[in-house]
């Protein structure tokens, strides 16, 4: 049976240094990304198939509901995973859809009006994270914000207290 090792969300899907770095520190084989626009476009699908191949790591494009069946059908068979997608609702549809994901990273959400920078590298909704923090509490999964292995976390709870004051000022 495979295993999620861990989930990041990050706009950019692969991005060579990270995924190396991921990789090793969590013990990955595989990279899945599930993304619906990237399966279906052959020229973004060869693209991340070729980053992610420079990883040395198994890569599968899905689209988000073939992520799900695939781990409903066959558990993503031997695979110890870093599972990607671009968004948070997206991620958030896979943990609600079954697939168990014990640590998610958020590492990468540009800036854009009406979002609250968390990090340099990631910036929120309220409506996102009223959701992480339903997601940490019905499903336990550990949820943090790190653009990079080598930087530090800030965690769910931290972030929470960020949003709460940028929408205050």
């Amino acid at each position: 049976m495979g295993k999620v090792v861990i989930a990041r969300v990050d706009a950019r899907l692969i991005h060579g240094q990270v995924m190396t770095n991921l990789s090793k520190s969590a013990g990955a084989n595989a990279i899945f990304v599930a993304d619906d626009a990237a399966a279906h476009d052959e020229f973004t699908k060869n693209i991340i198939l070729g980053a992610g191949g420079r990883t040395g790591l198994k890569v599968r494009v899905l689209k988000e509901e073939g992520a799900v069946r695939y781990w409903q059908d066959r558990q993503y068979d031997n695979y110890n995973v870093i599972l990607l997608t671009k968004t948070i609702e997206a991620m958030a549809t896979l943990i609600e859809s079954g697939v168990p994901i014990d640590e998610l990273n958020l590492g990468g959400i540009p800036q854009r009006p009406g979002l609250i920078p968390i990090i340099k590298e990631v910036a929120i909704t309220r409506e996102q994270l009223n959701r992480l923090l339903d997601i940490e509490a019905k499903f336990g999964t550990h949820i943090y914000f790190q653009a990079i292995p080598s930087s530090k976390k800030v965690s769910l709870k931290d972030a929470a207290k960020i949003v709460e004051s940028g929408e205050k000022s």
